[in-house]
C-alpha cells in the first residue's frame, strides 16, 4: 500500500505541490471516484487511477537518461552538494539511482533508474562496457600518446588500464574521443596524466547502447523502447 499523492509523483503525474493541486481541482480519479486529497492508502499494482480521464500505470521499474552538468555530484543524496538526483524532479520511479558516477566537474550521460539487476551487469569489471568521452586536454594530443593509451597505461593501480580506443578530432589538436571499457577511479585524468598530458574539459557522450545526442546539459528523458531492448531489459 502507497499514499496516493506519492503514488501520482512516481507515475510521473508532477511534483509534490503539482499534485496536490491536481487533487484539489478533482483532476484524479481512483477506480473512477474522484479523490481531492493524497492521504489515501492505495494498492499500486492493482488500483485504477486516472489524470483528468487518462490512465496512469505503474511500472516497478524506470529507466532514464540523464545529462549531468558539472558542478553536481553523483549520488543520491549529500548534505552539502546539489545532486544528479536533485535534478530527477518529477520522474516516475521508485528508488532511482545512478549507474556509476562522473566525477563532480565532468559532464555527460548517466543511467538513472532502479533496476539493481540491470546496473550490476553494466558495472561489473567482467561485462567490459564501452564507455566514450570527448576529452580536451592542457596540451597536444601526439601520435605517440594515443599508442599508448590504445596499449594501456600504467596508473598507479595494481594492473595497466585495458587498451582503449582513441580518435582524434579533426582540427582539434587537444580533443580526443577515448573509448575505455573499465571504471576507475578518476580513470580517464589518471590516463592522460600517465601520458605526459592533463584533462581540462571531459564529458561522457556515451554508455554501452546509450547515447547522449542533444539532450541538454541538467535534462533528462526516459529510455525508448529500442534503448531498453538493446539493454536487454523490457518493459
Amino acid at each position: 500500500m502507497i499514499r496516493l499523492d506519492k503514488l501520482l509523483c512516481e507515475m510521473g503525474a508532477g511534483s509534490r505541490s503539482e499534485v496536490k493541486a491536481m487533487l484539489k481541482k478533482g483532476r484524479v480519479t481512483v477506480d473512477g471516484i474522484p479523490v481531492l486529497t493524497g492521504d489515501r492508502k492505495v494498492e499500486e499494482h492493482t488500483v485504477s487511477v486516472c489524470l483528468d480521464g487518462q490512465p496512469l500505470t505503474y511500472a516497478k521499474t524506470a529507466y532514464y537518461l540523464l545529462h549531468k552538468p558539472a558542478g553536481v555530484v553523483t549520488a543520491v543524496r549529500d548534505k552539502t552538494e546539489k545532486t544528479v538526483m536533485d535534478l530527477m524532479q518529477g520522474a516516475a520511479g521508485k528508488d532511482l539511482f545512478p549507474v556509476g558516477r562522473l566525477d563532480k566537474d565532468t559532464e555527460g550521460l548517466l543511467l538513472i533508474t532502479n533496476d539493481g539487476a540491470l546496473s550490476h551487469r553494466l558495472l561489473s569489471p567482467k561485462k567490459h562496457v564501452d564507455k566514450t568521452y570527448l576529452v580536451l586536454t592542457r596540451d597536444e594530443v601526439t601520435t605517440q600518446m594515443c599508442r599508448c593509451l590504445e596499449a594501456g597505461v600504467e596508473i598507479g593501480d595494481e594492473k595497466p588500464t585495458l587498451p582503449a580506443r582513441v580518435r582524434k578530432l579533426p582540427d582539434c589538436e587537444d580533443g580526443i574521443l577515448l573509448t575505455i571499457v573499465e571504471g576507475r577511479f578518476h580513470q580517464v585524468k589518471r590516463m592522460l596524466q600517465a601520458v605526459g598530458n592533463e584533462v581540462v574539459y571531459l564529458k561522457r557522450i556515451s554508455m554501452g547502447p546509450l547515447t547522449l545526442g542533444d539532450l541538454p546539459a541538467g535534462c533528462f528523458r526516459p529510455l525508448t523502447e529500442e534503448e531498453k531492448k538493446a539493454l536487454g531489459v523490457e518493459g
